[in-house]
């Protein structure tokens, strides 16, 4: 399914992947990007871009957030405004958190006060939906037990290894908030985002819930929060939710341990971020089956399930990978949000390997699918 965030993003996505703080760990990645505070865009085919994007596109992209009702979901679920849940599907909260993190990118490049205040008006809205413990998700917050459906379960979690996103949701979450903290230094929206990882990091691990998510991004996250605070427990969880995963479906890279897969299967975009998440786990941990699987994926994608493009993705029934060759032209589906999951996969093995042929394949799927 395409997302709002897409529009928001495509054009800071040049800003997203420089993104990366200093870890911690002994081990991280040989080659590290320069942050993107420290970047100043003054070409003529990125600056151009980046200022339709601040102009034009951020502000309708918000816009329509509010037409839809995404908006008014948190506004809603924190008792600010009264009615129901009013958008279409649960995981549109990650529409808005992908909307604010392109915004904190944008404030990074075109300081503006009217953004920046909207932005913690935004914010406000997120910390009234945010329950008492930390938990997010404003379609269960408004709906309670009605909130039972084929995608979300009765119960907090219970199906977070199937399609309710709640995990996936608020990994988005984490990534806009550290964004805006390192545009702005404020800590309104990572305060936000340390409560919900804590409860997260309560809920889940060896002995409590032992469930992968069904949507994977939230690894992505994690170690986002972990290199900006320095927190071990961010770190740790994001490798277990890899970990764990093993038993399921292939639709969402869980048909066997990620150590073991060698080849791309399902929905791509799960798939890509996923391999995302474990690219940062093998820099950082210095974990050789980690390494060995991600670069055998590559290698069946890059050599076999790629368009010329850099599209990946094929089939559209399922939004992800088909057999090997199995390109047809008129029914390519190239999901954009999977076009730019391989953006971020392939930056982060380059910075891993230095290897030209990961930057190739970022370029490639850069400029012509996203």
């Amino acid at each position: 399914m395409k997302h709002l965030f897409n529009a928001a993003l495509l054009s800071l996505i040049f800003l997203t992947i420089l993104s990366c703080q200093e870890s911690k760990k002994t081990s991280d990645y040989p080659i590290q990007p320069v942050p993107f505070t420290q970047v100043e865009l003054t070409d003529n085919f990125w600056k151009s871009r980046l200022e339709t994007n601040n102009r034009v596109t951020i502000p309708y992209a918000f816009e329509q957030c509010e037409e839809t009702g995404r908006l008014k979901n948190f506004r809603v679920a924190g008792g600010l405004e009264e009615g129901g849940f009013n958008s279409r599907y649960p995981f549109d909260d990650s529409d808005v958190f992908k909307i604010m993190e392109g915004a904190a990118y944008a404030l990074q490049e075109f300081p503006d006060d009217s953004l920046e205040a909207f932005m913690d008006t935004l914010i406000s809205w997120v910390a009234a939906a945010q329950e008492e413990d930390g938990y997010l998700y404003t379609y269960r917050t408004i709906l309670g037990d009605k909130a039972d459906t084929g995608w979300v379960g009765s119960k907090r979690w219970e199906k977070v290894d199937h399609h309710s996103h709640e995990l996936y949701n608020i990994g988005h979450m984490y990534e806009a908030a550290v964004a805006h903290y390192n545009a702005t230094g404020k800590r309104n929206f990572l305060d936000i985002a340390l409560k919900s990882a804590n409860l997260v990091c309560e809920d889940f691990g060896k002995g409590k819930i032992e469930k992968y998510p069904g949507h994977q991004e939230i690894e992505i996250g994690l170690i986002k929060l972990y290199r900006t605070t320095g927190d071990e427990r961010y770190f740790d969880l994001a490798k277990f939710f890899l970990d764990i995963r093993d038993g399921g479906d292939d639709y969402n890279q869980a048909h066997k341990p990620v150590t073991r897969q060698e080849l791309a299967f399902g929905h791509s975009v799960r798939a890509c971020y996923m391999y995302a998440g474990m690219a940062d786990v093998a820099a950082m941990t210095g974990n050789e089956d980690y390494s060995r699987a991600i670069q055998k994926i590559w290698n069946d994608v890059n050599y076999g399930k790629l368009y010329v493009t850099g599209g990946i993705g094929s089939v559209g029934s399922h939004e992800g990978f088909g057999e090997p060759y199995d390109l047809p032209n008129a029914t390519a589906y190239c999901e954009t949000c999977a076009g730019i999951a391989n953006v971020l996969w392939n930056h982060r093995m380059f910075l891993q390997y230095g290897d030209s042929k990961y930057i190739d394949i970022l370029e490639r799927s850069l400029y012509n699918n996203v």
